[in-house]
C-alpha cells in the first residue's frame, strides 16, 4: 500500500470567487502544486483543503 496521498479531486472543477474549487475545496494554486508536489506537500494540500470544506460546512465524506 502506498503511502502517497490521493488527489481529493471529485471532478466538480469550477473554482469560486476566492479561487477555491467548488468540488474538492484546493485553491487554483493547490490545484496545480499537486502535480509537482511531494508527499508532504500533498499531506499539507489535504489538509488546509479538508479545514475549508469544514468551514464552509461541508461534511468530510
Amino acid at each position: 500500500m502506498s503511502n502517497t496521498p490521493e488527489s481529493p479531486c471529485i471532478s466538480i472543477c469550477s473554482l469560486d470567487q476566492n479561487d477555491v474549487c467548488e468540488g474538492c475545496f484546493r485553491t487554483g494554486n493547490e490545484i496545480v502544486d499537486w502535480f509537482t508536489a511531494d508527499d508532504d506537500r500533498k499531506r499539507e494540500i489535504l489538509e488546509a483543503s479538508t479545514q475549508r470544506r469544514k468551514d464552509a460546512g461541508f461534511s468530510i465524506f
